[in-house]
């Protein structure tokens, strides 16, 4: 059971840790609103993980075959809905800042909790490189659970438990990140920012197919 478990936080942890747009994103997200909200929104990308997890153990190599054809499909999804992302918030970011301080203050109100982790939870399931990843996993049989249902559900626990934990951590310095930029001007530039990196992360996704 050891080894489901110590499977499962390294699979976790292996896909979480890399920043890309959505760590990115999850950074920005935080900044401009608040660690509830990013919060919720890490646990939407450790959710779509976790899910991802249970069908690497649960489909086996079945999986595989069915994500290799929708792989291209799913690259430009993604791209189309971070570059969305980004646009709509360096959108905003411009129009509060041109706005009177009372009606940007009005304005500004934070992403809802719900919302966020809805958005993220949508986010990762189309990213590209969780699909690859995992299914890479089951093709290489690195979850070493197969019809072993207990180490399946240590497996997938685990594997969720480390993304959580680590996108949670993510979200912690986009909330100091935050508390350092309290003015319009830094909010305002760390938008644009990290708009710009999720475009371009973006782009590279597509260039790179």
């Amino acid at each position: 059971m050891s080894g489901h478990l110590v499977a499962g936080l390294v699979a976790g942890y292996g896909i979480a840790m890399p920043v890309g747009a959505v760590a990115t994103y999850l950074v920005a997200l935080t900044a401009r609103t608040s660690w509830r909200v990013g919060a919720c929104a890490a646990l939407g990308v450790a959710t779509a993980d976790g899910l991802y997890a249970l069908v690497a153990t649960v489909a086996g190599a079945a999986a595989a075959r069915v994500v290799e054809p929708v792989l291209g499909p799913l690259r430009w999804v993604s791209a189309f809905v971070l570059i969305a992302l980004a646009v709509r918030a360096a959108t905003a970011a411009v129009r509060q800042h041109r706005a009177p301080r009372t009606a940007a203050r009005r304005d500004s109100g934070p992403t809802s909790p719900a919302r966020a982790y809805t958005t993220f939870l949508g986010i990762t399931l189309l990213n590209p490189a969780t699909v690859v990843y995992f299914a890479a996993l089951v093709v290489g049989g690195r979850s070493g659970t197969g019809t072993d249902h207990l180490g399946q559900a240590v497996f997938t626990l685990a594997a969720f438990a480390a993304s959580a934990s680590w996108q949670l951590l993510v979200a912690g310095s986009g909330a100091l990140l935050g508390r350092a930029l309290t003015g319009r001007r830094g909010r305002l530039v760390t938008t644009l920012a990290s708009s710009a990196v999720i475009t371009g992360l973006a782009v590279h996704l597509l260039v790179a197919s």
